[in-house]
């Protein structure tokens, strides 16, 4: 609350210093040479997507689970998204449906780092290399996870992430690319601004700062205000303990219901750090399959109905794309297309979880899942 309030004395309310060191402190926490700073994670993939040079007719293709922004930034572009089934183990990319998907059309894949899990980058990495891809990271979900010690959003040309209420850490609205290439990047800090040559702050610390900048790009408007770089700042401060304190609920949570034979905990894959950003769990009372479905969503709609009537708010973990009447009907999409795809939407149940939740806060919802589940 202090923190938003420094801008707002100076005067300095748009993009500014505060979004400068932003960027910087996420930059250096990531261990992503550069960072650049946006309204979403949605329009940061978008300009991302406008960076990478994505054309229309374009095939790109983006995990039939997750948030429709994936899919959708892929249309804004007058790209076509091409989807892929994702496993039930970890909601992340089936690595081995993407050879197939591959035609002469196709220029990249984003992978989705769902939850906050890394998806398989070494067998997405392996795949686009071989065929000559791009790969863009949807990182929404992944501050603070890593895989073999390396940050998510650091393993393709650029990722993205979000800093949504839900998020990690928040600035009420906003988002961020990072990369390593730094000419990825300087475009991608022009087309967030208009495609502006220079920033305000550059022209506002420079010689002849009243000159407007020249614009070299068709761009877009996509710049934080500096009250959300402030505000963004202030949780890099506390970013550790934030993530700390999500683990160790994790862990709690995965102790205490691992008898419950009828939930599937969300599980850690070697050499990897889970981001935490939910702690997503599959009702599976029976073995999950097409012909199981309605009935096990039905019952999971009752525990989840119950658990609000005691006052513990839970929502399925997200949607998949191709369920939605945008994507049915402009693709033409069946639901034995993407099985698992269809259980996860029907079957995910995202727990409540977040830094400063209190250990008797999560006892009572282990009691009220052992009390309404079955």
């Amino acid at each position: 609350m202090e923190a938003v309030q420094v801008p707002l004395r100076s005067g300095w309310v748009t993009q500014g210093p505060w979004v400068s060191e932003f960027e910087r402190r996420f930059a250096a926490f990531t261990g992503s040479g550069h960072a650049v700073a946006t309204t979403s994670c949605t329009t940061a993939l978008q300009v991302a997507l406008a960076a990478l040079e994505a054309r229309p007719g374009d095939e790109i293709i983006v995990p039939a689970f997750t948030w429709i922004s994936t899919a959708n930034v892929v249309l804004h572009a007058q790209a076509q998204p091409i989807f892929c089934d994702v496993e039930l183990t970890s909601f992340n990319l089936d690595c081995d449906m993407l050879d197939p998907l591959v035609t002469s059309r196709t220029v990249g894949v984003i992978p989705v780092h769902l939850f906050g899990r890394c998806a398989d980058m070494g067998k997405v990495r392996e795949f686009a290399d071989r065929h000559g891809l791009w790969v863009l990271e949807d990182a929404a979900c992944a501050f603070g996870a890593r895989a073999g010690g390396v940050h998510a959003g650091n393993f393709g040309d650029a990722g993205c992430f979000s800093f949504h209420p839900r998020k990690s850490i928040t600035t009420g609205e906003g988002g961020m690319v990072v990369t390593r290439d730094p000419a990825l990047a300087a475009l991608v800090r022009s087309l967030r601004d208009h495609g502006a040559s220079r920033t305000y702050l550059e022209r506002h610390r420079a010689p002849g700062g009243f000159r407007l900048a020249d614009h070299d790009h068709l761009g877009f408007n996509f710049r934080m205000t500096d009250l959300q770089g402030a505000l963004g700042a202030a949780q890099m401060d506390r970013a550790a303990w934030i993530l700390a304190e999500r683990a160790r609920l994790a862990a709690r949570y995965t102790d205490a219901l691992a008898d419950l034979a009828w939930l599937r905990c969300p599980t850690v894959g070697p050499s990897e750090d889970h981001g935490w950003q939910a702690y997503v769990c599959l009702y599976a009372p029976e073995e999950p399959s097409l012909q199981s479905v309605a009935r096990m969503s039905a019952r999971r709609d009752l525990l989840m109905g119950a658990l609000a009537e005691d006052g513990i708010a839970t929502r399925p973990g997200t949607h998949a794309p191709v369920e939605t009447a945008l994507y049915r009907n402009l693709c033409g999409l069946q639901t034995a297309q993407f099985p698992a795809a269809h259980l996860a939407e029907r079957l995910t149940l995202a727990l409540p979880l977040y830094a400063g939740m209190t250990d008797s806060d999560q006892a009572r919802v282990v009691d009220a899942l052992r009390r309404h589940g079955s």
